[in-house]
C-alpha cells in the first residue's frame, strides 16, 4: 500500500507541490502561440506511460514524468462576454495527462464562501476564486455551493454528500429548494423531492402530487397557484358567508448560502486567517471535490459510490424526441422475396476463426504469414482484416488455403456492385508534404487539411491521419527506448526533477531590439522583456505585464500616440486578451513591421465573413475587395494569387464594358459626382460584379437569385443573359426596403415581403440554398443534385431577417463540398448554365425578344381568322429560304398566298429590299 505521507514535486522555482495544490500550467511557447497560462489541480502523479503508479510492494514506480490535472477555465475562454475581475475562474469536472515540464508555478485557488476577506484576497499575488462550473460537453454553466448548506435532503443522503464531497453543483433555479430547510410531505409526512412537490398557496405545506385527492399528473402552469383540499373548502365557506378573507401566511425568508453583507470600509487585514484560508484542507471522493445534484439527479442514487457525478441534462427519451412506429407486421405479411435482417442473407461474414479447428487456425496462421514478406504489412489492420476474411472466405467455400492470394488489392463486398480498394493508395512524397505542411497550420482541422491536400478525399485523409500520427508516436517512443538503454533516465529518477526547463528560455527575449518598447504600457525600462501576444504594437512586453499576462490574462493596453505629438488621452483599462485592440492599432502595427507574414495568412470573405487562406480567399490588388473564389467564379492561377485584380478594376484599364458599374436589376443610386468614392464599395460582396451580354452590369448576387437570369459560362459567371426575360411585375412591384419601383424583385421564402436583392444584402437578409426533395413524377424532368447527402433541388432562398424560428435547412453561399466546390457554384453549374451548344447568342437573344414582341403584340386581328391564328402560333420561317433560325423575321403580304400573313428572315429581306432610310437605335417597325 503507498505511504500515506504526502508525495511531493519541487519545480524549478523552488516550490514543492503535492495532491490537490493549483499550479500554472503551460507547453512552451512556441507551442501555446502567446496564450497565457491554464489552472489546474493536482490530481496524481504518474510514471511514465505503461508503467503503473505503485509496485507490488507498494513504492511508487520512478521516475515521475507525468501528471494528471483537473482543469479550470476563464470566463474569456467560454463566453465573449466581458469580465473585468481576472481573479474570476469557472470550475470544471473535467481532466487531462500532462507532461510534468508543464508546471510552472504554485497558486491557490478557492470557493468564494471559503474566503472572508475577498477585496485583501485578489489583492495577493496567486490567488484565484470560483463561484459557478462550466460542462464542456453540455456547454452550460452550474452554480457551486458548498455541501454542508444542502439542508433539503434527508438526512442519511445530506451525511454522504457532506461526508465524501465539498460542493455541490446545481442549477441557479434548484439552488433556494436545496438550501431551504426539509420538506415534508403534509399527508404521508415523507421528504419530498422539489420535482415533485406541490406547495399551498394558503397555508404553505407541501404536498407529494400523488399524495393529494384527486392525484396530480403535473405541476400547474408558470404563473398558477395550487390550493389543498382544505384551504380551498375554507375559502369556498369565506365566499359564502361574505366573511372577510384572512390574510395569507408569509413564508419565511428563505435561507441562502450567500455570504454575509459586510459593512462599507477598509477590510480587514488578517495575515493569520489568510493563511488559515490557504491550508484549509478540502474533501475530495475519488479525486473530484464535486458531484452533481440537480433537477436530473435521484437523491438515492448519490448513496452507490459509482455514480456519476458529472451533470446530465433532460433525458430524451418519450413521444416528443421519438417517433411513434407501429408494430411490425407479422412473418405472414412478410413478403416472400425479401429476407429477414439479421440473418445469413443480410450479413457479411468478416471471421469464423473461433469456429474453427485447433489444426486448421494453425494452418490459417502459417497461410497467412506467407502470404506478405513486409513485416510493416503484416501489422497493417486494413492488411490483416482482409486476409482474415479472405481466409475465413476460403474456409466457407471448402477451398485449401493455399490458393488465397493478396495480390489485388480490389474485393467485391456484398451489397456494391463494384470492387472497391480494402486499404487506400499510398501516398506520394508531395501528398505527404503537402499533409505535414497543412497539420502545421490547421491542427487536427482536417476538413482544412483535404482542402489543402486536394488530392484525397476525406476518409482517406481520416485514415492517414491516424497512420501518421501513430508513426510519429513509434518514433518517440522508440527514441525513448532508446534513452532507456543507454541510461540517461537514471539521472532523471530523482522526486526533484526540474520541471520547467524550457518556458523561461522560450517566452524570454535575450537579445531585445534597440528603443524597445511594451506593447502595452508603452515602458522602455524593464530587466527583463517578455514575448508578446499577437496583436500588439510591439512584439515584447516588459516584466509586469508580461507577468500579468502569462498569470491573470490581463494587460492594460495603453493607446498609440499619434504621429503629430499632441498629447493623447489615456485610455480607458481594457480587460481580456489584446487580440481584440483596435482596428487601426493593428493595421499600423502590421504596416510598419518588417517581420515576414505568417506561414499562412488568413484574409476575411465579405460574402460569408469567415476567415480562409490565401488561394482560397481572394483580395483584389487595387481595392483590396476580398472574396472567396468559389464565390465571383473566379478560378485562379497559383502563380498570378498575388496580382488578382476584380472584374470591375480590371474593366478599368481594359474598357471591355461600361464604366458605368450600376446594376441593371438595382434601383439606380443618387451619388454625388464631386466624391471620387469607389463603386460598389470594396468592404461589401455587392463590390463582385460580371458583365451582360449588352457589356453593362450586374451584381453577381443579383444575378443568381432571379431565376430567370443565366450565363453564357456558368463557371466564371461570365456574360449574364437574360434581363430582357424578367417578368414585368418583378419590375412594377415596390421594394418593401426601399419603397422605389425601378429595378427587379423578388419574394421572401417565408412572407409575401418583396424586395431587391441587394436591398436585402444590405438589410442582413439570410441568403442561402436549400435542397428540396422531388416528386417522384418529377424525377425524370427535373434536375437534382447530391449535396452532403441530401438528394433534391437546389433552390435559391431570401429570408428576412426578422423569420428567426424558420425550419429551413439553409447552406451558404460559400459552403462548401468535399470537392471544394462552393455551393454557389454548385447551383450555377446545374440550373444558370445556357444552352450554348444550341444555339448561338445572339439566336437567343432574338428568341427572347420574339417572346416579348408576342406577348405585347396585337392579336386581334390573328384572331378573326383561323388560319392565321394556327400560323401566328407556330414557329415563324422564312417563305422564301424556308429557314427558322433569324435574329429578327419580317412580316410581309404574300400575295401569292391570297393575302396570308408570311415571314421572311433578316438575310432575305436585306437582300430583296430596296432603299430603306438608317435607323439607328433598336428598331422600329
Amino acid at each position: 500500500m503507498p505511504s500515506s505521507q504526502p508525495f511531493r514535486i519541487t519545480l524549478k522555482n523552488g516550490e514543492e507541490v503535492k495532491v490537490n495544490d493549483h499550479v500554472y500550467c503551460s507547453p512552451s511557447w512556441g507551442v501555446r502561440d502567446g496564450t497565457p497560462y491554464s489552472i489546474a489541480r493536482i490530481m496524481e502523479f504518474l510514471p511514465a506511460q505503461g508503467t503503473p503508479t505503485f509496485d507490488r510492494d507498494g513504492n511508487r514506480n520512478e521516475p515521475i514524468t507525468r501528471v494528471r490535472l483537473a482543469w479550470y477555465y476563464r470566463p474569456s475562454d467560454v463566453s465573449d462576454r466581458t469580465v473585468a475581475d481576472c481573479r474570476l475562474l469557472l470550475a470544471a469536472i473535467y481532466s487531462e495527462v500532462c507532461e510534468l515540464s508543464q508546471l510552472r508555478a504554485k497558486c491557490y485557488v478557492l470557493h468564494r464562501d471559503r474566503i472572508s476577506d475577498l477585496a485583501g484576497w485578489k489583492k495577493r499575488p496567486d490567488r484565484f476564486y470560483f463561484t459557478r462550473l462550466f460542462d464542456p460537453w453540455l456547454r452550460k454553466e452550474f452554480e457551486v455551493i458548498p455541501a454542508v448548506t444542502v439542508r433539503n435532503v434527508p438526512e442519511h443522503i445530506r451525511e454522504v454528500l457532506i461526508s465524501r464531497y465539498e460542493y455541490i453543483v446545481a442549477e441557479r433555479e434548484v439552488v433556494p429548494d436545496l438550501t431551504d430547510d426539509l420538506r415534508l410531505c403534509d399527508t404521508c409526512e415523507k421528504w419530498c423531492p422539489p420535482a415533485e412537490t406541490l406547495q399551498c398557496d394558503r397555508c404553505k405545506k407541501f404536498f407529494h402530487m400523488e399524495c393529494v385527492n384527486p392525484p396530480m399528473l403535473s405541476k400547474p402552469s408558470r404563473g398558477y397557484g395550487w390550493t389543498c383540499a382544505p384551504c380551498s373548502r375554507a375559502h369556498e365557506e369565506e365566499v359564502e358567508g361574505h366573511e372577510v378573507r384572512h390574510v395569507t401566511p408569509v413564508a419565511p425568508k428563505p435561507k441562502t448560502n450567500a455570504p454575509p453583507a459586510r459593512g462599507r470600509g477598509r477590510p480587514r487585514k488578517d495575515r493569520v486567517l489568510a493563511e488559515k484560508e490557504e491550508n484549509v484542507e478540502i474533501k475530495h471522493f475519488k479525486m473530484w471535490p464535486f458531484r452533481y445534484f440537480g433537477l436530473y439527479t435521484f437523491a438515492e442514487d448519490t448513496l452507490d459510490p459509482d455514480d456519476l457525478i458529472f451533470p446530465r441534462a433532460a433525458t430524451r427519451v418519450g413521444p416528443k424526441y421519438q417517433a411513434n412506429v407501429p408494430p411490425a407486421p407479422g412473418v405472414g405479411d412478410r413478403p416472400a422475396d425479401i429476407d429477414e435482417r439479421g440473418g445469413d442473407a443480410t450479413i457479411e461474414v468478416l471471421s469464423l476463426v473461433n469456429e474453427m479447428s485447433p489444426a486448421e487456425v494453425e494452418s490459417l496462421e502459417k497461410h497467412k504469414q506467407l502470404l506478405t514478406r513486409n513485416d510493416k504489412l503484416k501489422c497493417s489492420v486494413d492488411w490483416l482484416t482482409e486476409v482474415t476474411f479472405r481466409l475465413t472466405e476460403a474456409w466457407l467455400n471448402k477451398r485449401d488455403f493455399s490458393t488465397v492470394s493478396m495480390r489485388s488489392p480490389m474485393r467485391l463486398q456484398k451489397w456494391k456492385k463494384t470492387e472497391t480498394r480494402y486499404t487506400d493508395k499510398d501516398w506520394s512524397a508531395e501528398e505527404i508534404a503537402a499533409f505535414e505542411d497543412a497539420i502545421q497550420v490547421h491542427g487536427a482541422e482536417l476538413r482544412a487539411v483535404r482542402e489543402e491536400v486536394g488530392t484525397r478525399s476525406m476518409p482517406e485523409v481520416v485514415r492517414f491521419y491516424g497512420h501518421w500520427k501513430n508513426a510519429k508516436l513509434a518514433e518517440e517512443n522508440k527514441r525513448i527506448r532508446a534513452a532507456r538503454e543507454s541510461g540517461i533516465d537514471e539521472k532523471a529518477g530523482s522526486t526533484t526533477r526540474e520541471a520547467t526547463p524550457d518556458d523561461d528560455d522560450t517566452s524570454i527575449v535575450m537579445e531585445p531590439p534597440r528603443n524597445v518598447s511594451c506593447g502595452a504600457c508603452r515602458t522602455r525600462e524593464s530587466e527583463a522583456w517578455w514575448k508578446a501576444p499577437k496583436g500588439l504594437p510591439t512584439s515584447v512586453l516588459c516584466d509586469n505585464c508580461g507577468l500579468s499576462w502569462r498569470k491573470y490574462a490581463d494587460l492594460n493596453v495603453r493607446p498609440i500616440r499619434e504621429e503629430n505629438g499632441s498629447k493623447s488621452k489615456t485610455g480607458d483599462k481594457r480587460e481580456g486578451t489584446p487580440l481584440n485592440g483596435p482596428q487601426a492599432k493593428r493595421a499600423k502595427t502590421s504596416s510598419s513591421q518588417s517581420t515576414p507574414p505568417p506561414v499562412a495568412p488568413q484574409l476575411r470573405c465579405v460574402a460569408c465573413q469567415r476567415n480562409g487562406p490565401i488561394g482560397k480567399v481572394l483580395r483584389c490588388k487595387q481595392c483590396q475587395f476580398r472574396v472567396h473564389a468559389t464565390a465571383c467564379g473566379v478560378n485562379p492561377d497559383p502563380a498570378t494569387i498575388e496580382s488578382w485584380i476584380c472584374d470591375l478594376c480590371q474593366n478599368e484599364k481594359t474598357l471591355e464594358a461600361s464604366l458605368n458599374p450600376d446594376c441593371l436589376l438595382c434601383p439606380r443610386m443618387r451619388r454625388d459626382p464631386k466624391k471620387k468614392l469607389i463603386y460598389p464599395p470594396p468592404d461589401s460582396y455587392l463590390r463582385a460584379c460580371k458583365p451582360t451580354e449588352g457589356q453593362a452590369w450586374v451584381h453577381v448576387i443579383c444575378s443568381v437569385f432571379i431565376p430567370e437570369i443565366t450565363f453564357s459560362d456558368a463557371t466564371r459567371l461570365r456574360l449574364v443573359e437574360g434581363v430582357s426575360a424578367i417578368p414585368q411585375y418583378r419590375w412594377q412591384n415596390n421594394c418593401t426596403l426601399c419603397d422605389r419601383e425601378d429595378g427587379a424583385v423578388i419574394q421572401c421564402s417565408e412572407c409575401p415581403a418583396e424586395f431587391h436583392v441587394s436591398c436585402a444584402w444590405k438589410h442582413g437578409h439570410k441568403f442561402g440554398f436549400e435542397v428540396q426533395p422531388v416528386k417522384h413524377s418529377r424525377r425524370e424532368t427535373a434536375t437534382t443534385i447530391d449535396w452532403k447527402g441530401n438528394i433534391g433541388q437546389l433552390v435559391p432562398t431570401v429570408i428576412c431577417k426578422g423569420h428567426i424560428g424558420h425550419k429551413r435547412q439553409l447552406y451558404d453561399i460559400c459552403d462548401t463540398n468535399d470537392l471544394g466546390e462552393s455551393c454557389l457554384q454548385v447551383y450555377c453549374r446545374n440550373y444558370k448554365q445556357a444552352p450554348v451548344a444550341q444555339t448561338h447568342g445572339l439566336l437567343r437573344k432574338a428568341r427572347r425578344l420574339d417572346k416579348i414582341l408576342h406577348a405585347n403584340g396585337d392579336l386581334s386581328s390573328a384572331a378573326s381568322v383561323d388560319s392565321e391564328s394556327t400560323q401566328s402560333s407556330a414557329d415563324p420561317h422564312c417563305y422564301r429560304c424556308q429557314t427558322e433560325f433569324s435574329p429578327f423575321f419580317h412580316e410581309v403580304t404574300n400575295t401569292a398566298q391570297g393575302e396570308a400573313k408570311s415571314w421572311l428572315c433578316h438575310k432575305c429581306h436585306a437582300e430583296t429590299r430596296k432603299s430603306y432610310p438608317v435607323i439607328i437605335g433598336i428598331g422600329a417597325s
